[in-house]
């Protein structure tokens, strides 16, 4: 388990350092709202941006971004409503996914708008 949590934690740094360089202004990082947790939480220009972030060793089981739930993404959804209204954010929301794959070369795929609540 903790190894799964060091590789969440490295691509959630990755993700980051990605976000940041497109000049992504970080509001929130491991942003918790009851049993859920939205990875990243960022300003893009005018829109507020909820990003979940996927890191896997290797694709040999699948693409990471493919492991986003769609009981996941209600979730994510959930939270950033409750965010906007709990922080009285006025802006236009968008739901991103950063897929990383570590091995056998790094990649990582920024995948905007990955779904619609």
């Amino acid at each position: 388990m903790a190894e799964n949590h060091d590789l969440g934690t490295q691509g959630e740094e990755l993700a980051l350092a990605h976000i940041q360089q497109l000049g992504y202004e970080l509001l929130e990082k491991n942003w918790r709202f009851r049993k859920m947790e939205i990875d990243l939480i960022a300003r893009d220009k005018k829109q507020i941006v909820f990003i979940e972030v996927k890191t896997r060793a290797n694709d040999s089981f699948g693409k990471p971004y493919e492991f986003v739930s769609l009981s996941k993404q209600k979730l994510i959804a959930r939270g950033a409503n409750f965010y906007l209204e709990n922080n009285n954010v006025h802006a236009e929301a968008r739901f991103d996914i950063i897929s990383i794959t570590l091995e056998p070369s790094y990649r990582l795929e920024h995948l905007k708008d990955a779904f619609y609540p």
